[in-house]
């Protein structure tokens, strides 16, 4: 037997990376697995994959960070499956103004993405789930979150708020749904690329005691562990993956 067999998880921000690793992974342990993302090619690779793996899923494309569209995206999800049984909030973005310099525009945006769609799409799921008597809801972190660095004030701020959303969410919503948070590290993933490549993550790798780039499955298979009851008595945790960057 399959870890998920008979459960729908939505991934959130799933047309690459971390949140693309997870799907395909879910997905390859029994579950109906919805992608989200607002790139209709990349969903669209990301379901073709899963599928030729002989495995389910479907993608909505959405911008989780609007109300309306994270209504959009559960009602889809309950249409095609019935129900929810994981949520994984993993859409995020990076900002890499200072403090002085980064626009409320941008603010908004960062917080809005990385925090507030968590807000909203729990809000949507969690009755279902409570309904049901169980559900699991994982949250994406970060290792900013547990400390600062120059120009990321917004990044880090959102990450920060992230960990306070998820302990608030363990508490209000058990004991029928669980959540936890990964915090990643250095990890290889698209929005690396975007800032350079592991070349910027350099220093976090010599910080670190395993001297390397994690990769998007090293973020997967931990969520996993989080969804699955092998996790059953892990509530309201921020679990590092990074490396031990953060020791």
């Amino acid at each position: 037997m399959k870890r998920l067999d008979g459960k729908v998880a939505i991934v959130t921000g799933s047309t690459s990376g971390m949140g693309r690793a997870t799907a395909v992974l879910f997905a390859r342990e029994g579950a109906k697995v919805v992608v989200t993302g607002r790139n209709e090619e990349r969903a669209k690779a990301v379901v073709e994959q899963i599928k030729n793996e002989g495995n389910e899923a479907m993608y909505v494309i959405v911008d989780t960070s609007k109300v309306e569209d994270a209504k959009v995206l559960v009602d889809k999800t309950i249409e095609a499956y019935g129900t929810v049984d994981v949520l994984f909030n993993n859409a995020g973005t990076l900002s890499m103004s200072s403090l002085q310099n980064v626009s409320l525009e941008e603010w908004n945006t960062v917080m809005n993405v990385n925090v507030t769609s968590a807000l909203y799409l729990t809000q949507l799921v969690a009755p279902i789930m409570k309904a049901k008597g169980k559900g699991v809801i994982v949250n994406t972190s970060s290792v900013a979150a547990f400390g600062a660095h120059h120009g990321f004030a917004a990044y880090v701020t959102s990450k920060h708020a992230m960990n306070g959303l998820t302990k608030s969410m363990a508490w209000e919503l058990g004991p029928e749904v669980r959540v936890n948070a990964i915090a990643p590290g250095a990890i290889h993933t698209a929005m690396v690329d975007s800032i350079g490549g592991p070349a910027v993550l350099q220093g976090m790798i010599d910080g670190s005691p395993m001297k390397r780039v994690g990769q998007p499955e090293d973020i997967a298979n931990v969520a996993l562990f989080l969804a699955t009851d092998e996790s059953s008595f892990i509530d309201g945790q921020i679990i590092k993956v990074d490396g031990g960057f953060e020791i």
